[in-house]
């Protein structure tokens, strides 16, 4: 059998086998970064998911009564607290700690695999383009992956007084609310948000995009090498810039993936929670004006 023989030439053309690209790609997986990246989201998650319950509550905030009304961060704090208690505080930290572990270690490990397949044979940087496709890659692979995990965190954080009494709770854990949803709305309820999600990972995508040009110039200051490795301050330092960075460009994707999410309210897609959200905010302007 002849094998991709060009007329008149006694050489065979060669054929992309698509064994050996996954052999190539897979080579330069590295589990060291998912371990990395799944103690990293689980603890930082520990420490930080009471602002996250905030960050979400104040995301969802559109005039229903059902929703208690809070003044500010502190204030919403101190509210649930006395009501709630610290389980209060810490309502829907499981899916919270099993998404932000999985996602950031799923994300370091498909950042660093594709960033290491695409580096093979240069012996130049990636550029800021490169380094964005490669985190938005890791992203969407991500969060296909863990995008049911994020719902079911979602609904568990808003489910008010439910640290107050039990019988109020649609959902008792995690894995309940998996179920329950499955059940009640299928695949689809656990993909809700899942489009946003995606605009979404441009968060990552612009995070690590500014940190390695941040890196990179930061070396080139110092007359290091490109590849020098940062030390914790530096580190710490850069990865704050960055993801300063990336929430301010981002933010407003997040509000509209955890309407979508929420069981309190029916939204029929993105369009329609990004109208009604800006016409409840044009609605909200005048009055806002008249206190001050």
């Amino acid at each position: 059998m002849q094998r991709g023989v060009a007329a008149g030439t006694s050489s065979a053309v060669p054929v992309p086998q698509t064994g050996n690209i996954v052999t190539q790609v897979f080579k330069h997986v590295h589990y060291e970064n998912l371990a990395a990246g799944l103690s990293g989201g689980v603890i930082s998650t520990l420490v930080l998911h009471p602002l996250d319950l905030v960050k979400i509550r104040f995301a969802v905030s559109d005039g229903l009564e059902l929703r208690p009304k809070y003044n500010g961060i502190f204030h919403c704090l101190v509210t649930v607290w006395k009501r709630e208690g610290l389980r209060g505080l810490y309502q829907g930290v499981t899916p919270n700690m099993w998404g932000a572990g999985a996602s950031w270690g799923l994300y370091f490990l498909f950042y660093n695999t594709i960033k290491a397949y695409k580096m093979e044979g240069r012996t130049d940087n990636l550029t800021a383009i490169e380094h964005l496709l490669s985190a938005a890659g890791a992203g969407a692979l991500t969060l296909s992956l863990t995008n049911p995990i994020w719902v079911t965190k979602t609904r568990l954080v808003l489910q008010y007084d439910a640290g107050v009494d039990p019988l109020k709770r649609q959902y008792r854990g995690m894995f309940h609310a998996l179920g329950t949803i499955y059940r009640t709305e299928g695949i689809r309820g656990l993909y809700k948000g899942f489009v946003p999600g995606l605009f979404g990972t441009s968060h990552g995508a612009l995070q690590f995009m500014a940190y390695e040009e941040l890196k990179l110039k930061y070396n080139k200051h110092l007359n290091r090498p490109s590849n020098t490795k940062l030390d914790t301050a530096e580190y710490i330092c850069m990865a704050a810039l960055s993801k300063i960075f990336a929430v301010s460009a981002t933010y407003p994707y997040q509000v509209v993936r955890a309407r979508l999410q929420d069981q309190h309210n029916r939204y029929s897609g993105v369009m329609d929670v990004i109208r009604r959200t800006w016409r409840r905010v044009d609605i909200l302007t005048p009055c806002c004006r008249s206190w001050h």
